[in-house]
């Protein structure tokens, strides 16, 4: 597996697995499959925060998965957190894609001196759970009946995980 940065020119592979998570789980609180229009102006706000967009490719070139992050609240004082997302090909679940790719984040977070990492997920993605809890992530809280998809209330999952980064935090 090869993790590269995604640019623009990755939008029909990242659309076909966000349009997936939309359609078939609740990994995503969208109802409607996105456009390929949409793709530009997503990448455009990675871009203009300096946020990454990983991918992973497998031996053969195919597009296994991405993660990336963004800003978690938009006041100064949440400058130091981000909130991440990490998805993979439906055919590429469990193979441990998503575990590199959350460590790829975690590592890039630290590089640009963030302090926490939050991830909000759907309370029965017990996948997902294993996956943070398993790279150190706690629960920091559950907000019940956040979301209603599939004819059913959904409760959302808060997970963290606390960074030793930045060595000179400021409030400016």
């Amino acid at each position: 597996m090869n993790l590269i940065r995604c640019d623009s020119g990755f939008s029909e592979q990242i659309l076909a697995i966000f349009n997936e998570a939309i359609v078939n789980s609740t990994a995503l609180y969208d109802y409607k499959p996105r456009s390929l229009q949409s793709m530009g102006t997503w990448f455009e706000n990675k871009q203009q925060g300096k946020f990454p967009v990983i991918g992973a490719l497998g031996d053969r070139g195919e597009f296994l998965g991405f993660a990336s992050y963004g800003t978690f609240r938009a006041w100064p004082a949440y400058k130091y957190s981000v909130e991440h997302s990490v998805y993979v090909g439906a055919q590429y679940r469990g193979r441990g894609v998503g575990k590199v790719l959350l460590q790829a984040i975690i590592n890039a977070s630290r590089d640009q001196e963030y302090h926490v990492l939050i991830g909000a997920i759907d309370s029965q993605n017990s996948a997902s759970i294993r996956l943070h809890r398993g790279l150190g992530f706690e629960h920091a809280g559950t907000v019940r009946q956040v979301g209603f998809k599939f004819g059913r209330w959904l409760d959302v999952d808060f997970y963290q995980l606390i960074l030793e980064t930045p060595k000179h935090p400021a409030a400016d």
